[in-house]
């Protein structure tokens, strides 16, 4: 399959004036942030709960090591290399991928809208969550005053607050309804927040992270000590993490965990390619996507075993009061003295009683009260934050407390969420430019998040809810996936994997944070691992020196100070670079594996017309930073009845300075002392 063409990655470079992340911390929490978020909190938990518990680790680990991991470094790589968001990453890979990026900036918007909506939601029982005792607590009164709420009463308190007092919701799609106002402010209030934390892109974001990425740590590690001390919480754990190894049979459980992975990890949005675009060239993009897929996943076991230990202590709870009414039941049918049936002697008593009394035991409105009951009764989504959890909390002491936090931590997890969500948006209009220069971003920024709020507002119908779950089913699934399977496509067979892995790919993207090649200073002792950074290698042949980087001047740089293509030897003499400008056709380059500089000089004498168009960036080779060294002698000098090349003693080398020099052919070396 032909190959599109090499990416124009000067003209990339001549975007001096794009912002950049003020340290490696505030990159790293914005990846997390924009990866960990209400999913790591009510979808892991309730597959793991569903599907054998400790067995469902094994394909979710298999996939993210084989679909995860692989599809996130490349987010990050071409992300960073090109230093663009989606849609102009893929349009500098080839044009004919430019609809990849248009359908990654739909996707994020789409799903930006109704995940917002989900944040208001929070903010809306965070509100309510001060005030004791809290309102989702015990049914309302009815219009009279001497009763409660017949429809309270016949589900619960913790539903009723939910369907009718937060979301009004209609009995189906169809009737639409009226604008529920309070949902209204609170979807503005949202979308205000989040306006104010991205108007002026990383710059802001980059100082807000740093409470919305870690706060949710800090009340998970909260929820998991207080959690582990309550009552059932040791019986909500052994339930969820017991294997059940024959559930793997199912394909259902391995396509489960895939799309976990992939949901999980926030790809196919453009998120982490606009993160990445504002990273340093020189950043190691495949340890962050390690580390960051590995602290996702490992969140996700953080959130089920705080989870999960509240859910049990609920569980528990439950188990206990639906054994106090069967008693309560036996005592008053059968008139036994108060407090004569314990819980642990509830199950014989009644076995007695059933073997002499049947019918009357027969005509008792009993239950059935197993533990294992009340721990199936898990749920996923917003069941689970909604009616699930907030009931678990009522049962805690300082109810109100645990509220606050949780439902904190979840707007945090949302904001941050969010966050990725709109640079994935705004990122690539700046790039394209939208509107014209002289328009502000903070203008830029402010339309989108208000045509967002205008567009979500369906959600704060009474039908609102059931829009959600149509753009939730309809919107992300299936376009991810496709979306994603084209990002591979698109590097593997369009950009070209002997491309990716030859040495001219490697040599390229060292500034991506890939694998360099083995030659990078190798003659000497104290620089010649594999690195990626560079710097001027004095000629006085001693490591440790302080060196300096050395940076190729664009095109454009040249042009304006007036200078041009020079002779290969006048890079070395300005600091190391190679020279710049168009190569001939004769010396265009073509790739030619480089195993160390001594196979490198040996070609290059006896090709040295091809020096010069050999030489890669000073910027992409060199020692590490911090040393110097200098080429042996017995690597330039020359052999018999050959002049000898530029790049000796004298002179030294700078990182691929040696490259530069050694095709040129002169009488004597040249002095440069």
């Amino acid at each position: 399959m032909a190959h599109a063409p090499e990416p124009d990655l000067a003209a990339s470079d001549l975007g001096e004036e794009r912002p950049k992340w003020d340290n490696k911390a505030q990159y790293f929490l914005s990846c997390i942030g924009f990866a960990v978020g209400l999913g790591n909190i009510w979808r892991f938990p309730y597959l793991c709960q569903t599907y054998g518990g400790g067995a469902f680790l094994i394909p979710y680990l298999i996939a993210l090591v084989f679909e995860g991991i692989p599809i996130f470094h490349v987010e990050l790589a071409i992300g960073q290399r090109l230093r663009k968001g989606s849609v102009g990453v893929w349009t500098a890979i080839s044009p004919y991928l430019s609809g990849v990026g248009l359908g990654c900036v739909t996707l994020s918007l789409l799903i930006s809208l109704y995940y917002n909506a989900i944040v208001a939601w929070v903010l809306w029982y965070l509100l309510n969550s001060f005030q004791h005792p809290l309102p989702w607590s015990s049914c309302p009164p009815d219009l009279n005053r001497t009763g409660f709420v017949e429809e309270c009463q016949g589900s619960s308190a913790v539903s009723y607050f939910w369907y009718r007092q937060t979301l009004n919701i209609a009995a189906d799609i169809n009737d639409s309804g009226s604008i529920q106002w309070w949902l209204l402010l609170c979807l503005a209030a949202s979308w205000a927040v989040v306006y104010m934390c991205i108007i002026r892109g990383i710059e802001t974001t980059g100082k807000v992270i740093y409470f919305t990425a870690l706060f949710p740590y800090l009340v998970l590690t909260i929820f998991v000590i207080r959690g582990l001390t309550l009552p059932g919480a040791t019986q909500g754990l052994i339930y969820l993490f017991t294997p059940k190894m024959h559930i793997l049979q199912n394909p259902q459980v391995w396509l489960d965990a895939a799309t976990q992975i992939f949901f999980s990890l926030s790809l196919a949005f453009g998120g982490h390619i606009a993160f990445a675009s504002y990273n340093s060239p020189r950043n190691d993009c495949q340890k962050d996507a390690v580390v960051i897929a590995l602290v996702n996943s490992m969140t996700s076991l953080y959130a089920s075993i705080a989870v999960f230990s509240v859910l049990g202590f609920k569980a528990t709870n439950d188990h206990e009061h639906c054994l106090d009414r069967n008693i309560l039941s036996l005592i008053n049918e059968f008139d036994f003295p108060e407090q004569s049936i314990s819980r642990d002697d509830y199950l014989a008593v009644l076995m007695h009683l059933n073997a002499t009394w049947p019918k009357r035991v027969a005509q008792l409105p009993l239950k059935v009260c197993r533990l294992e009951d009340f721990l199936d009764k898990s749920a996923s989504g917003p069941g689970l934050a909604f009616i699930v959890f907030t009931e678990a909390v009522l049962h805690m002491p300082g109810a109100p407390a645990w509220a606050v936090l949780f439902f904190g931590m979840l707007f945090t997890l949302g904001l941050s969420t969010m966050f990725g969500g709109m640079e994935a948006v705004i990122t690539p209009m700046l790039d394209v430019g939208v509107l014209p220069r002289w328009v502000p971003k903070e203008a830029l920024t402010g339309l989108v998040c208000l045509a967002c709020f205008l567009f979500a507002t369906c959600f704060t119908l009474q039908s609102g809810n059931y829009w959600l779950e149509i753009f939730d089913n309809v919107a992300a699934s299936l376009n991810l996936l496709i979306l994603a399977f084209l990002e591979v496509v698109g590097v593997a067979y369009v950009y070209g994997m002997k491309r990716s892995c030859s040495p001219r790919a490697r040599r390229s993207s060292t500034q991506a944070g890939c694998s360099p090649p083995a030659c990078c200073c190798p003659c000497c002792p104290c620089c010649g691992s594999r690195g990626s950074r560079s710097l001027s290698c004095s000629p006085g042949g001693e490591c440790g020196g302080t060196g300096t980087r050395a940076r190729t001047p664009t095109r454009a740089e040249a042009a304006r100070s007036g200078t041009g293509p020079g002779p290969a030897w006048a890079g070395l003499v300005v600091g190391g670079a190679p020279p710049t400008g168009p190569t001939p056709v004769h010396q265009r380059r073509r790739p030619i594996h480089l195993d160390t500089a001594v196979s490198a000089w040996l070609l290059l004498s006896r090709r040295p017309g091809r020096a010069a168009d050999l030489a890669p960036s000073a910027a992409a080779w060199g020692p590490p930073r911090g040393r110097s060294c200098r080429a042996p002698a017995s690597l330039v000098s020359p052999r018999p009845g050959r002049p000898a090349a530029v790049g000796g003693p004298a002179l030294g080398w700078a990182g691929s300075g040696i490259f530069a020099g050694a095709g040129l052919p002169v009488s004597q070396p040249l002095n440069l002392a």
